[in-house]
């Protein structure tokens, strides 16, 4: 078969070249292409005759699906997939794998940072102490003893609930099925009004997913405390962008944290959130770790020795 890694995957190429030796012991041809690309066009000509196409969280759109003759399986270094028509690829039976647990560590540690500059506005402090003018030290507020409320207790959610209750939070949830290990953290289970209504913390850990697109939508901020904080370090479509910027410039909530929005990065300049009150934005970097990203490399080349034998893992179709 021929396997192709179609752009980098932030680890150096030694250890790319490493863990690809056991894909060429076993006869197949590898090849890896250094440099990304979003170009339709660039992307047909790199999946032409693969069997394998190993790709990161850049869009793999029908187009090149279709035009892909040979391709059996799409091997996503991501645990998101929806950047991947699948739709295009169900229709030619063509299997699709993520790097399931990959981020587990680095997208619950952001949670917890963009919790910490809300609350005690570690970033407007480091830009207030340099200024001439000056405007003194302000107050903050503490995790131990809030709410918490997760909503969607998958790995990632269950991880971020596990570093709260360290601060000494106190833990509720929301997933259409229960996670016994979330439970045994001593996470109760509610509806989602009542967890919006309920919690001083909201952080979302939801895949997008028709099911999910909006789910945080105008009605359920309407629910939260003025004291409340949303965190999103998920995927940007859950939460109605509009409907949350509103909800920040009126005072209706008392901040937010955002690593994922409505597009990837840059944002243009008439984005709402860009201009919401006491809000903190990081630029898609939950999942982006030094570790994490070893990490990544060596699940995904996994998959891709999994599905060479037979026994293919993490498909998500």
């Amino acid at each position: 078969m021929i396997i192709k890694l179609l752009e980098p995957l932030r680890v150096p190429k030694d250890m790319i070249e490493e863990l690809a030796q056991p894909i060429k012991d076993m006869g197949h041809e590898f090849v890896y292409y250094e440099e990304k690309t979003t170009d339709t066009n660039e992307l047909i000509k790199r999946s032409e005759d693969a069997d394998i196409v190993m790709i990161a969280n850049n869009p793999y759109p029908a187009e090149v699906i279709e035009a892909s003759e040979n391709l059996k399986f799409i091997n996503i270094a991501f645990t998101g997939v929806d950047h991947v028509n699948a739709e295009a690829a169900n229709k030619k039976d063509i299997k699709i794998a993520n790097a399931a647990g990959y981020s587990n560590q680095s997208v619950p540690e952001l949670a917890i940072g963009l919790t910490l500059d809300v609350y005690r506005g570690i970033s407007s402090g480091n830009t207030e102490v340099r200024s001439k003018d000056f405007s003194g030290q302000f107050q903050g507020r503490e995790i131990k003893g809030k709410t918490v409320g997760i909503v969607g207790t998958g790995q990632l959610g269950t991880r971020t609930a596990e570093l709260f209750k360290a601060f000494g939070a106190n833990l509720i949830g929301y997933n259409r099925s229960e996670n016994e290990e979330a439970k045994a953290l001593g996470m109760t289970y509610h509806d989602l009004e009542t967890v919006m209504s309920e919690s001083d913390i909201i952080s979302v850990h939801l895949p997008l997913t028709e099911d999910t697109r909006g789910i945080i939508s105008k009605e359920m901020l309407s629910k939260m405390k003025e004291s409340a904080i949303i965190i999103n370090t998920a995927r940007g479509p859950v939460i109605d962008s509009d409907a949350l910027a509103d909800a920040l410039n009126a005072d209706e909530i008392s901040g937010a944290g955002l690593d994922v929005f409505d597009m990837e990065p840059p944002i243009p300049a008439d984005y709402p959130l860009l201009a919401a009150k006491n809000t903190i934005l990081t630029p898609h970097v939950g999942f982006l770790t030094d570790e994490s990203m070893v990490l990544r490399a060596e699940i995904v080349f996994e998959n891709t020795l999994a599905y060479l034998k037979g026994k293919p893992q993490n498909l998500v179709n």
